[in-house]
């Protein structure tokens, strides 16, 4: 499996102690080989996963890119990962998977022949964060749930298993370089790789908590990263061409006028306003309309 990694070093290391903890739970079924790819300049993660040398099976091995480029560390953990195994299995360096992870994913695998399994990711927020940030719907958006085995027609890269057959098999599904500064990458690979024929169905079991750093938790954290969702959908929609300009266009000011009457909504049904949450949703309405007209924002 393999995950990439920028200028994370303790998290980095909470990921590799949770997967070491998953491989043991499926030691009886599989070994796992850990490729870290590391897109800092200074190639400081070589440092943190030489500390995991002679813990995992099959051995971790680390790669530098340093380009600042996520879609060419993707593609460099694909391309390592087919050499060490069958399946090459992902998440990010800011994750921590559950226990029975690799057994969940294994066990849809095996029920339902799938080329791709995927699962959900939790965010979690560090303690001492602000109290609106978990009393508002802001990580309830965009978390899968399906029944378990379901086929599905995208996956996560934070939390997914691909048949390295079907990835040697077909070279020219790779994630878009173009698209590795601006985001979008992973749903357009999946959906591209969809297309092509990738089998993907969903493990319940296959969870991931995603650790927000101190630094995201924050109002002006959330609208910035509405406002580059918002961009994004445009971005995956029009690389996959399943939306014109026009009709994203629309999209977007339908999402706004829906954003701007929800605290009338809340009231009247006595709940909470919400102001932040709202404000987040106009923020995104605002990507994509602005998305729809041609401006790109960048993830970094």
């Amino acid at each position: 499996m393999y995950a990439g990694t920028y200028k994370r070093p303790e998290p980095l290391v909470a990921m590799l102690e949770s997967i070491l903890v998953a491989a043991a739970v499926v030691s009886d079924r599989a070994t796992v080989a850990m490729i870290v790819v590391d897109d800092n300049p200074d190639g400081s993660a070589q440092e943190t996963v030489a500390t995991f040398a002679g813990r995992f099976e099959q051995g971790i091995h680390y790669f530098h890119v340093g380009e600042g480029n996520i879609s060419l560390v993707r593609n460099v953990g694909l391309d390592q990962g087919v050499k060490h195994g069958d399946w090459v299995a992902m998440t990010d360096d800011d994750c921590e998977v559950d226990p029975q992870w690799l057994q969940a994913l294994l066990d849809v695998q095996a029920r339902t022949n799938a080329d791709a399994v995927t699962g959900t990711c939790r965010l979690r927020v560090p303690a001492g964060s602000p109290a609106w940030l978990s009393e508002q719907p802001f990580f309830e958006e965009g978390r899968v749930s399906q029944v378990d085995g379901a086929a599905m027609s995208i996956a996560a890269t934070n939390n997914s298993m691909v048949r390295s057959q079907w990835l040697v098999d077909h070279p020219d599904v790779r994630f878009d370089p173009e698209l590795g500064v601006l985001g979008g990458e992973d749903m357009v690979f999946f959906g591209t790789a969809q297309r092509a024929g990738l089998r993907i169905h969903f493990a319940e079991g296959a969870v991931v908590f995603g650790n927000e750093s101190r630094e995201r938790a924050t109002f002006a954290y959330r609208l910035k990263s509405s406002y580059w969702l918002g961009n994004t959908i445009c971005v995956t929609n029009l690389k996959l061409g399943t939306a014109s300009r026009l009709r994203l266009f629309v999209r977007g000011v339908r999402s706004l006028g829906r954003s701007i009457v929800r605290p009338a909504s809340q009231l009247v049904r006595k709940q909470p306003a919400q102001w932040r949450y709202t404000a987040a949703m106009v923020t995104r309405s605002v990507g994509i309309i602005l998305g729809a007209l041609g401006l790109r924002k960048s993830h970094h």
